[in-house]
């Protein structure tokens, strides 16, 4: 049975983007990644999809989500990935488990910058669903 984990931001252009592309690329097909903003900025950060792409993992179709259009999925964990959207985060119509896990934002820094956060959260969050759901 698949898991479905959804990765909520402010922007919904950067580090939500890079979790829901490293969550399905290392977890699907036992765990499938959403990702959603409370705010959803235009488009998805220029340094997220270029240190994804430097990753080896496709970024065709990425694009911010407002966190509505996700409200009716069937969610068994949300993840947190920033402080505000912890702050912000919605009632989904049913009660679902959540985590919060904050990484640093790295929007208008180097891609380098992107490349750390894309690696932090493949070493935290991928073993944390894991462990959750039980996954070797």
């Amino acid at each position: 049975m698949t898991k479905t984990v959804l990765i909520l931001c402010t922007g919904n252009s950067c580090r939500s983007q890079m979790a829901e592309v490293l969550v399905n690329h290392d977890l699907g097909p036992e765990v499938r990644a959403l990702s959603a903003g409370t705010r959803p900025q235009p488009k998805v950060a220029d340094g997220a999809i270029a240190a994804l792409k430097e990753g080896g993992m496709a970024t065709e179709g990425l694009y911010p989500k407002d966190v509505d259009a996700v409200m009716n999925e069937s969610i068994d964990l949300v993840v947190t990935v920033c402080d505000n959207a912890k702050e912000s985060c919605p009632i989904f119509p049913k009660p679902i488990p959540a985590i919060h896990m904050p990484f640093h934002d790295p929007h208008g820094e180097p891609l380098e910058s992107f490349v750390k956060v894309r690696d932090e959260i493949r070493a935290r969050l991928i073993p944390e669903l894991k462990q959750r759901f039980g996954l070797n």
